[in-house]
């Protein structure tokens, strides 16, 4: 970065610098993880070519396109973050190029190189599959722009700068512990059985879900107070390919089937989020045998999800707030367009909870700087939280929620 700037300041005092070209560098902070020369032997590059990178404008954003690549309209939440994050970075002054993929790997690539051809100067990346962009990124860090990850960790590459999420751990957690809360785990002695479903393999995140929630489990799984009749406690036997409600459904009452077909009773589904819940409840509702209602978690705070909490089918999401990621985004943002390198510092600039991590989340490539917020959980005690954010309203009858962000 040093480098950049002295070439950059260079460049104004000749006065030969031009309004075209490439985006402005990233910066990676400084974590003993690997850095790279590219962005500034680019710039030399450009400069002798006749050409330069874009020069650093107003903290206000004129001028500068920030690139949102999102996985798919086909789930309520990114259509929330997607229309959110847009119309957030236009009020402070940006342009936005906003794409969604249709949970297609090679179009949200397609998206991606699309935005790097129109220049964008900084990338935004909620990714499908974390491991299918490492070459897309190759040729964004060729042509300077910084990437942030948001939500979900871009993996094997070099090319970001830095990651935006929710501590994932913490939201599996969270719902390991209310299930421990709800069965009084601590003092009754059980057996209570438990099935887990899990998310999407190509999810970086849904490891850290999963993993949370057993974790916290695990003690009480080992005592014998938690039975999982079907055998299945590892991650990859309970996925769930692409969050697929239609793919949770098959899978429970395929496990309904075979572990619940009698007097079997089912005290715990816990489920990675609210998709899956969806489809798991569904299936607790047309094949389950048993007497009781089982606890069923969840996460995202979707709208069918809201009315099943409300209506007993569901007990509780763990809610993100796309209010407090999108702010926490915005600002490592504007620290990077204005040529900043975004630290702990910045963490007094983000309104909501947040930690900033510079050794959890290594994505094979390198440590990825990360400013991780707090989640918390929803039941139909306290849905009033969610009407606070902004995103939700009571209905005409105020019995259910719905959503009041732009979803189209």
């Amino acid at each position: 970065m040093k480098k950049f700037l002295a070439v950059l300041s260079t460049l104004v005092m000749l006065g030969t610098l031009a309004s075209c070209g490439g985006a402005s560098s990233s910066s990676d902070s400084d974590t003993g993880a690997k850095t790279s020369s590219n962005t500034e032997s680019k710039t030399d590059a450009k400069t002798d070519e006749g050409s330069s990178s874009k020069t650093d404008e107003s903290s206000s954003g004129e001028g500068k396109t920030v690139g949102i690549a999102m996985p798919t309209k086909s789930l309520e939440r990114w259509n929330r973050d997607g229309e959110y994050l847009k119309d957030k970075f236009e009020e402070a002054g940006y342009k936005v190029e906003l794409k969604y993929s249709d949970n297609d790997t090679n179009q949200q690539n397609n998206d991606i190189q699309g935005m790097i051809a129109d220049n964008v100067d900084l990338l935004l990346i909620a990714a499908i599959d974390g491991n299918t962009l490492s070459q897309t990124l190759s040729d964004a860090k060729d042509a300077g722009i910084s990437v942030v990850a948001y939500d979900r960790l871009i993996m094997n590459t070099d090319a970001v700068s830095y990651y935006v999420s929710f501590d994932n751990y913490t939201v599996g957690k969270l719902q390991g512990e209310f299930v421990r809360d709800q069965l009084k785990l601590d003092s009754e002695a059980g057996p209570f059985n438990i099935e887990f479903t899990a998310g999407d393999p190509a999810d970086n995140n849904a490891g850290y879900f999963f993993n949370g929630a057993y974790d916290a489990l695990k003690k009480y799984i080992d005592e014998g107070k938690l039975n999982i009749p079907s055998g299945k406690t590892k991650f990859e036997q309970v996925a769930t390919d692409k969050w697929s409600t239609d793919k949770a459904l098959e899978n429970m009452q395929n496990t309904l089937a075979s572990y619940y077909s009698k007097d079997e009773q089912l005290d715990v589904a816990l489920c990675s989020n609210d998709s899956t819940a969806l489809g798991v409840a569904q299936a607790i509702a047309s094949d389950y045998k048993g007497k009781n209602v089982p606890i069923v978690t969840g996460q995202d705070g979707d709208i069918a999800n809201l009315k099943n909490i409300v209506d007993g089918k569901q007990s509780m999401t763990v809610y993100k707030n796309v209010n407090d990621e999108a702010a926490a985004t915005l600002e490592v943002s504007k620290a990077i367009l204005s040529g900043q390198t975004p630290d702990e510092g910045l963490l007094s600039s983000i309104e909501a909870e947040a930690a900033y991590d510079t050794s959890s989340y290594d994505n094979g490539s390198k440590v990825v700087p990360s400013y991780l917020l707090v989640p918390y959980v929803i039941t139909k005690d306290n849905l009033d939280v969610l009407v606070k954010t902004g995103l939700y309203k009571w209905d005409s009858d105020n019995k259910y929620l719905e959503s009041t962000a732009e979803t189209t």
